[in-house]
C-alpha cells in the first residue's frame, strides 16, 4: 500500500473502486451478449413453442373436460339420486310405522275402541279427513265392527299424512273389500253423478303385489284412482295369527321428480330414470331410446342391442357407475348411474360428447389468433428494446462509476477511525463511544452503534433473565392454583353417595395443559333424581377453564330448577349465546336419572355417543342423536331421548380426548380401542373400568405429549333400595 499525496494506492478505498468498476464492466458486458443471444434464441423458439402449444391444448383441453365433466356429472347424479331415495326411504318408514300400529290393532281387537268413521264429504274438500269406501257388493252393515276397529288409525294417518307435501295419502284396505283412505282431497271421489265411487282395494296392484310378496313392497309409476296424477305406492300387508288381517300403505305425488327431469335437458345434458325392469319411466327426451313408452310397449334397456348401454344400466340397478364414456349407434355419450336402493330403480345422467368438445374447438381458434398477434408484437418490442438497452447501460455504468469513488471513500474512512478507537481502550475503560464521524446512515453507522451499546445491553439483557424469571415463577404458580380451583368445583370424593346404594358413580378429568376446558358433574336435583353432565368446552387454556366454569354454573342452576334435560340445554345455550363475546362453544351430554325407576331422560348438544352395557353383557356405542352445540347458535330447542336402565346396567361417558389420544406416530386411539379397554373387564365397578380405559390410553400413546383433556365417568345402576 503506497500513499500519494491524498490517494492511497493499493488501500482498501482503491481496491473497492478497482472491483466495482471490474463489475460494472462484466456485469455490463455478459448481460449485452446475454441479451442478444436471448432474443435471438426467443425469435428462433416461438415459432416451435406455437406448434407444441397447439398439440398440447388439445390434449389439455380433452383431458380438462373429461374430468370437469365426471367430476361434476358424479356430484350431480349422486346428489340428485341421494334426495330421491330419502324420499322414497321416508314413505317406507312411513308405511312400516301404519304396518307396526295396524298389527298391534288387530291383534287384540277386544282391547281398542270402535272410532267414528264416514264416506267423503265434498264440503270438507281441502280438509285433511279420512273417508270409507267399500266395494260392489258390500255392504256396511256387515262390516261395521271392523271399520270402526280399523277407524282408531285415522289420527296416525293424518299425522303421516301431513309429515311431507308430496304424500298423496295414507290408506288402510281390509280383505272384506273396505278402503279407507286419509287424504284432502274429498271432492275427488265423486263419480259424474254426485254419487261416492265405489272402489275395491283388492283389485289394486299394490294390494295385491304387497299380498303375494307376504312383505312390504313398492309398484311401478302408476296413475291414482281418483286424482289422475302419476305416482308410486309402498304398501305391506298385515298378518295376524299367520291370516291376513289388511294391507296399509302411502303413496307420493312424482310430478316433482317428472319436472325435475324434463328440466334436466340442456346444454347436451340430461338426467332420465329406469325401474327394476329396465324401462325408462322419467326422460325429457321424447324421441330414440331414452324416450318412456307405456309398460305394455317399454324397452328392456339391458336387453337391448346398444351393449354398452345395457352393462350400464345393469350395474347402475346395483351400484354406483362412475361417469364413463358409452357409444351408442346415434353418438358417444357421458354417462353415470346411481341407483335408487329404496325403490329398486337407477337415476342415470347423459352429457353428449359434442357438446363437450364445442369449447376446446372455439379455444383453438382463438389460440391460433392470439398467437399470429402476439408474434408480431414481440418481433416489434425487441427491436425497440435493443435499442433502449444500448443507451440505458451507458448511462447506468457512468452514474454507477461515479457512486463507487464516492462511496468507497465514505465507508473507509470511518472503518479507519473506528479501528484506532477500539485499539486505544484499555482495561477499566472498556466503554466504546459514538462520534460523529460514524454517523453514516448505514452499515458502518450501526457496527459503530453496536459497539456503543454493547456494555450496557449486556447489562440490561441480565436484568431482563432476572425478571423474565421471576414472572415465570409467579404465572407457574398462579397457574397451579387455578388448577386446584379448577379441580375444587368437580365432584371428586368418592363414593359420592354413599348412603345411596342404588347407584354407584365415579369421575375424572386430566387436563392436557394447567388447566382445561372439560369437566363433569353429577349431583341430587331430589331425592329420586341424579343429574348426571359431561362437556368438552372449544380451546384449551385458561379461556376454556373460565368458559368451562360459567357453563357448570349455568347448567347446575337450570337443573336445579327441576328442568328437563332438553330445557337445561335450551335455557344454558340462551344464556351463553347471549354475551359470547370470544365466540367459544361446548359439547354437553346431560342425563337425568329417575333412581326409582332406572329411566334416563337425556339430551345431546354435539357431544360424544355415550356407552351402555347391559347387566352381564359387554360395552355398546348408543348412537344417541345430536343437537347443536351450546353457545354455536341462539334459538337452538333440543331433543330428549330415553335410556331404561336395569340393575346391573352401566352408563359410560368421556370427551373426545379418549379416542383421539395419538401415539408417536399420531395415530389415534379410537373408538374400538376404547370399547375394547371398557369390555377388558365390564362387570367390575365404575373406578375399575374408567382405570382399565385409562392405562390401555397410557399403554397406547406411551412417551407421546397429551393432545387434548380426556375426561370420563361411569355409573352403574344397582336398582331400587328394597
Amino acid at each position: 500500500m503506497h500513499k500519494f499525496k491524498n490517494l492511497v494506492i493499493g488501500g482498501i478505498e482503491n481496491k473497492l473502486f478497482n472491483l466495482i468498476l471490474i463489475s460494472v464492466l462484466l456485469v455490463a458486458t455478459a448481460f449485452m451478449i446475454a441479451t442478444l443471444r436471448q432474443s435471438d434464441m426467443l425469435s428462433g423458439l416461438a415459432g416451435e413453442a406455437a406448434e407444441r402449444q397447439k398439440e398440447s391444448i388439445a390434449g389439455i383441453t380433452g383431458s380438462v373436460m373429461d374430468q370437469v365433466i365426471a367430476g361434476s356429472m358424479d356430484r350431480a347424479a349422486q346428489l340428485d339420486a341421494a334426495l330421491a331415495d330419502d324420499m322414497f326411504l321416508d314413505l317406507k318408514t312411513r308405511v312400516q310405522m301404519l304396518g307396526d300400529y295396524a298389527g298391534k290393532l288387530f291383534s287384540d281387537p277386544e282391547g281398542s275402541p270402535r272410532e267414528a268413521y264416514a264416506p267423503p264429504d265434498p264440503l270438507r274438500d281441502g280438509e285433511v279427513t279420512t273417508q270409507t269406501f267399500l266395494a260392489e257388493g258390500v255392504e256396511e252393515a256387515d262390516l261395521r265392527d271392523r271399520l270402526g276397529l280399523a277407524a282408531n288409525m285415522t289420527d296416525m294417518m293424518a299425522s303421516l299424512f301431513g309429515a311431507s307435501a308430496m304424500t298423496n295419502s295414507c290408506f288402510i284396505g281390509l280383505p272384506e273389500g273396505a278402503f279407507l283412505v286419509t287424504d284432502d282431497r274429498s271432492a275427488a271421489k265423486f263419480d259424474e253423478t254426485g254419487a261416492v265411487i265405489r272402489y275395491d282395494p283388492r283389485t289394486r296392484p299394490w294390494y295385491t303385489q304387497a299380498v303375494e310378496a307376504g312383505g312390504i313392497i313398492f309398484t311401478d309409476v302408476e296413475t291414482d284412482a281418483f286424482t289422475g296424477d302419476i305416482g308410486i305406492v309402498c304398501a305391506m300387508p298385515v298378518y295376524v295369527d299367520g291370516k291376513l288381517a289388511a294391507v296399509v300403505g302411502s303413496d307420493l305425488f312424482l310430478s316433482a321428480m317428472k319436472e325435475g327431469v324434463d328440466a334436466s335437458d340442456e346444454n347436451g345434458g340430461f338426467l332420465f330414470v329406469v325401474n327394476g325392469n329396465g324401462h325408462v319411466i322419467f326422460s325429457p327426451r321424447e324421441e330414440g331410446i331414452f324416450r318412456v313408452t307405456d309398460n305394455t310397449g317399454a324397452q328392456d334397456l339391458r336387453a337391448g342391442d346398444e351393449e354398452a348401454l345395457a352393462a350400464l344400466v345393469t350395474q347402475a340397478l346395483t351400484g354406483t357407475v362412475e361417469t364413463r364414456l358409452v357409444q351408442l349407434s346415434d353418438g358417444t355419450y357421458y354417462m353415470a348411474g346411481v341407483p335408487l336402493e329404496t325403490v329398486g330403480w337407477a337415476l342415470i345422467a347423459v352429457f353428449d360428447q359434442k357438446a363437450a368438445d364445442q369449447p376446446a374447438e372455439a379455444l383453438w381458434s382463438s389460440y391460433e389468433q392470439i398467437q399470429q398477434d402476439s408474434t408480431a408484437a414481440y418481433r416489434s418490442s425487441v427491436r425497440r428494446s435493443r435499442t433502449r438497452m444500448t443507451i440505458a447501460l451507458i448511462l447506468i455504468m457512468a452514474v454507477l462509476l461515479a457512486a463507487a469513488l464516492i462511496l468507497a471513500r465514505r465507508i473507509v474512512r470511518p472503518l479507519n477511525t473506528m479501528t484506532e478507537r477500539i485499539a486505544a481502550l484499555k482495561e477499566g475503560d472498556t466503554e466504546f463511544r459514538m462520534e460523529d464521524v460514524y454517523r453514516t446512515g448505514d452499515e458502518v453507522q450501526l457496527l459503530a452503534e453496536s459497539f456503543a451499546d454493547l456494555s450496557r445491553r449486556t447489562a440490561v439483557y441480565v436484568d431482563e433473565v432476572r425478571r423474565v424469571t421471576a414472572e415465570k415463577e409467579r404465572i407457574g404458580t398462579e397457574l397451579h392454583m387455578a388448577n386446584q380451583i379448577q379441580e375444587s368445583m368437580l365432584p371428586s370424593i368418592f363414593p359420592a353417595f354413599p348412603d345411596r346404594p342404588e347407584i354407584d358413580i365415579y369421575a375424572t378429568m386430566e387436563p392436557a395443559r394447567d388447566v382445561g376446558g372439560d369437566f363433569y358433574d353429577f349431583f341430587l336435583i331430589d331425592d329420586d333424581h341424579l343429574c348426571m353432565v359431561i362437556a368438552d368446552v372449544s380451546g384449551k387454556g385458561v379461556p376454556a377453564a373460565l368458559f368451562m366454569m360459567i357453563t357448570k354454573i349455568i347448567v347446575q342452576s337450570c337443573a336445579m330448577l327441576g328442568r328437563s334435560a332438553g330445557e337445561i340445554l335450551t335455557k344454558t345455550n340462551e344464556a351463553l349465546c347471549s354475551n359470547n363475546r370470544m365466540e367459544m362453544f361446548v359439547t354437553v351430554w346431560l342425563g337425568i336419572l329417575e333412581i326409582s325407576t332406572g329411566r334416563v331422560t337425556a339430551a345431546n348438544a354435539g357431544h360424544e355417543y355415550p356407552v351402555l352395557a347391559r347387566a352381564g353383557g359387554g360395552f355398546e356405542l348408543m348412537k344417541d342423536s345430536h343437537g347443536f352445540v351450546i353457545g354455536g347458535m341462539d334459538g337452538i330447542r333440543y331433543r330428549e331421548y330415553g335410556i331404561d336402565l336395569q340393575p346391573g346396567d352401566k352408563l359410560f361417558l368421556y370427551t373426545d380426548g379418549i379416542p383421539e389420544a395419538t401415539d408417536n406416530e399420531e395415530t389415534a386411539f379410537g373408538t374400538d380401542r376404547m370399547l375394547s379397554a371398557l369390555n377388558a373387564d365390564p362387570g367390575a365397578a365404575p373406578e375399575t373400568v374408567l382405570r382399565n380405559v385409562r392405562e390401555a390410553v397410557r399403554a397406547f400413546v406411551k412417551e407421546a405429549d397429551q393432545f387434548d383433556d380426556m375426561t370420563m365417568l361411569c355409573m352403574e345402576y344397582r336398582g331400587k333400595r328394597s
